[in-house]
């Protein structure tokens, strides 16, 4: 466990505001913003995201359909898409797929969390505190 990927899955949670992620994203070098997006892509692909969680996780991020990254996790082939959508370069299309991801990773944590880890589990990101 390292600081960004606890501020990662409270952003997810729901535990941080959008804007303080996006403010924190924004202020990062362009090295560090695409470790973040891979980091970020291999938390969604853990959590197991299906095809179908692709248009909330646009609604939810706040993209139109025909932004890069809502075009990208809508062909199907969720996992494959995650890793194109972090490799995107523009900086435009950088902060879209940092929301894209943070809400892909949002809907299939909540799923999982809800099957697989209600009760008691070993994950330490299911057991951050609350604010």
């Amino acid at each position: 466990m390292n600081e960004r990927d606890v501020l990662l899955n409270e952003l997810a949670q729901g535990l941080r505001p959008m804007s303080e992620g996006i403010e924190w994203f924004d202020n990062l070098g362009q090295e560090e913003q695409f470790e973040v997006l891979r980091s970020l892509s291999q938390h969604c692909i853990q959590a197991r995201p299906v095809a179908e969680d692709a248009p909330e996780s646009i609604q939810r991020a706040g993209l139109r359909p025909t932004h890069t990254p809502a075009v990208l996790i809508s062909r199907g082939q969720i996992d494959e898409q995650l890793g194109r959508i972090a490799g995107l370069a523009p900086l435009d299309e950088r902060r879209k797929a940092f929301r894209l991801l943070l809400a892909v990773l949002t809907i299939a944590d909540a799923r999982r969390r809800e099957r697989y880890c209600s009760g008691s589990c070993s994950h330490w990101w299911h057991r951050l505190p609350i604010a």
